[in-house]
């Protein structure tokens, strides 16, 4: 066999919706830590605009992945950009329970 090129099937399709639903999940994510935040003082607005800086990072990060746009050399530093923010968005959530208890 020479000259084939591999077929990847259905792969990239899936890795794509895999980073669509991930982008879905991070905005259902941020906008009920929003609600929440906003519903205290001063503090829970700064939160709140955290989580919306966060979210559009991981978002673009996301997209640019989910539509296949994204340059080549950048795929290594996609996952770790999501990961910061699904643990920001985990530290926040904890924050405003924390807040909510006292």
């Amino acid at each position: 066999m020479t000259g084939h090129a591999r077929d990847p099937g259905l792969q990239p399709e899936r890795t794509q919706l895999a980073w669509r639903r991930t982008a879905l999940a991070l905005t259902v994510i941020m906008v009920l830590s929003v609600r929440l935040a906003l519903a205290g003082d001063v503090a829970g607005a700064l939160l709140a605009g955290v989580a919306v800086v966060g979210w559009g990072a991981a978002l673009r990060v996301c997209w640019r992945r989910g539509t296949g746009s994204e340059p080549s050399g950048t795929y290594g530093r996609a996952l770790p950009l999501v990961a910061l923010a699904t643990a920001g968005f985990a530290i926040l959530g904890a924050l405003l329970v924390v807040r909510g208890l006292w």
